[in-house]
């Protein structure tokens, strides 16, 4: 699996186009707008989300929801993409080419914060080295209330 952080669009695509050609798929304009997509927009898309994305940006392109899911998957399987899951809410996907962060993600609207912290990722390394483990990567999610839905709920109190 490729490092794909900080690769140009061009390199990505080439990178795209084999993985289909690997699994036996076919490039079409609607695969590589999922990829372009999740390229050009730093946010975290659900698939229904991503599909009324590319469904008001390409009106005139005839894309289904289930080449998006198909899509999304292969990118995740490949390591182009990561996602978080939401449970039975299903997940929400990113391009994998930023640097490493982790997620601050509220349990009510569901807003997605992205951080980093140089103390945590040591304490991670300290607390795997502790336990003889050698950290091959991680994904760090907390969930709590964000200042917006707390304000909501104080005023409906």
């Amino acid at each position: 699996m490729a490092d794909i952080e900080n690769m140009e669009y061009d390199s990505l695509l080439i990178r795209f186009k084999d993985l289909l050609k690997h699994n036996n798929l076919k490039y079409t304009k609607q695969r590589e707008v999922v990829l372009k997509t999740l390229y050009n927009n730093h946010q975290h898309f659900t698939p229904e989300n991503l599909y009324l994305f590319i469904k008001e940006k390409y009106p005139k392109l005839n894309v289904g929801i289930a080449t998006i899911y198909r899509t999304l998957n292969l990118l995740e399987e490949s390591g182009i993409a990561t996602s978080i899951s939401f449970g039975s809410a299903g997940k929400k996907f990113e391009l994998a080419n930023k640097p490493h962060h982790d997620h601050l993600i509220c349990k009510c609207c569901g807003l997605i914060v992205e951080f980093e912290n140089s103390q945590i990722e040591s304490k991670q390394e300290e607390i795997a080295q502790k336990n003889g483990f050698k950290l091959t990567g991680h994904m760090m999610q907390l969930y709590g209330i964000c200042t917006t839905c707390q304000s909501s709920n104080e005023a409906s109190s």
